[in-house]
């Protein structure tokens, strides 16, 4: 894209994420690489997973937490460190901190999922909950680290921890030296700053492609004017991207090196994460899916030049989350079909709705009836009715059916 910053930034190369990849040798997973049938056949491209989810604490970002903390002086490992997540960074921090016997204080905000704040002090960080979005949480630890001296470990704006995200693009070269294009989801922009500073080094002619959700893009716009500028109230499911402002060290390198930015929408994320449970038996996060969410929402930019790596940076979702999403998934792929309609309020009334149903192999998930609505008449009852469906045009044969037999679906 060759947008350039005029403002100088730290340098990341090469020989940066290669010393980060001795540093990381026995404590980070190479984590593999899987073929996705479905994916392949859909684009005409080989298309692999690069299975971070499966990495320590469930994402990269251990990678770079380390490589930064373990390349502090011994007067600063003797302060301590500070971060401030809601989730993947904070896992990160604390088990590398554990592991190079440095205390982390990670401060959290006040709701976060309860499995990642207990995962988050299982490797040993102090967790305080302070502030409701993550702006307050990071003004908190910030506000720490100036008053105690502990050294404020950031989840991306820093060239060792670019550099040790950028490990993952020297493993993909390793295991799939076919690769044509790699997709890589963006929040901050650390790890597609690291994968792109790796693999346009060794690889020049391999395209790396940023993914980002439409409600919380900020490159598109800030690579346009030639800076980073802020996406007011990002709004997404995907919460490990769900980040308002470029860093300015990713910025200068994804803005050189990147080869596009692309959005995705919340449908499309839903829809991901059900195929990667699906067909790939694996746990994703929706910031994880991203790369698959793109795969999914224009295969034909894919077909014809390649072998595709999507890298799925992360696998830890709260189950509740997973739920909605997987239910939200269902509903956009025409899997699950929510309906109301009413009927008459007499013996026998439902046994022919039902019957109805049957007829089409609609499965009946849940039924409920609603007899004190006010807007109902004193002889009806409305149904709502949870069904699963086989697909958008079973859902449509569902509704051709009821129509057929005389009933009205309000929605």
């Amino acid at each position: 894209m060759n947008y350039r910053v005029p403002v100088p930034v730290p340098q990341v190369i090469l020989d940066d994420v290669r010393g980060a990849q001795k540093m990381l040798s026995g404590v980070a997973r190479v984590t593999p690489m899987e073929n996705s049938r479905h994916l392949s056949a859909l684009t005409g491209s080989p298309v692999h997973f690069k299975c971070e989810n499966l990495q320590r604490t469930g994402s990269f970002k251990l990678r770079g937490a380390y490589v930064r903390i373990a390349g502090l002086r011994p007067e600063q490992r003797a302060a301590g460190v500070v971060a401030a997540s809601a989730g993947n960074h904070a896992q990160g921090v604390a088990l590398a901190s554990s592991l190079l016997g440095v205390r982390s204080t990670v401060f959290m905000p006040v709701g976060a999922p309860l499995p990642k704040v207990a995962a988050t002090q299982e490797y040993g960080a102090e967790v305080r909950m302070h502030g409701h979005v993550v702006d307050e949480t990071l003004a908190a630890a910030q506000e720490y680290a100036d008053r105690t001296g502990a050294v404020f470990i950031h989840p991306f704006d820093h060239r060792d921890v670019i550099a040790g995200q950028g490990t993952v693009g020297l493993e993909i070269l390793e295991q799939c030296p076919e690769v044509r294009t790699i997709l890589v989801g963006i929040g901050g922009g650390g790890l597609a700053a690291g994968i792109a500073v790796a693999v346009k080094a060794l690889r020049p002619d391999v395209k790396v492609i940023g993914v980002q959700a439409e409600g919380a893009a900020a490159y598109p716009p800030s690579l346009r004017v030639g800076h980073p500028v802020s996406v007011d109230n990002p709004v997404t499911m995907a919460d490990g991207i769900k980040v308002g402002r470029p860093g300015d060290i990713p910025f200068h390198i994804i803005g050189e090196l990147l080869d596009g930015v692309r959005t995705v929408s919340e449908d499309a994320l839903s829809s991901a994460l059900l195929l990667c449970l699906e067909r790939a038996k694996l746990v994703v996060e929706p910031a994880g899916c991203s790369p698959v969410a793109a795969l999914l929402s224009r295969p034909e930019l894919y077909g014809g030049g390649g072998a595709v790596v999507a890298v799925l940076s992360g696998g830890n979702i709260d189950p509740l989350l997973l739920q909605r999403i997987l239910r939200h998934g269902m509903a956009a792929a025409g899997r699950y079909l929510s309906l109301r309609l009413r009927v008459a309020d007499r013996p026998g009334a439902l046994a022919g709705l039902l019957a109805v149903l049957s007829t089409v192999d609609a499965n009946v998930l849940d039924v409920s009836h609603v007899r004190t609505d006010p807007r109902l008449g004193l002889t009806e009852v409305e149904v709502e009715l949870h069904l699963e469906t086989k697909g958008p045009e079973h859902c449509a044969e569902v509704a051709r059916s009821l129509h057929g037999a005389g009933y009205t679906v309000m929605s």
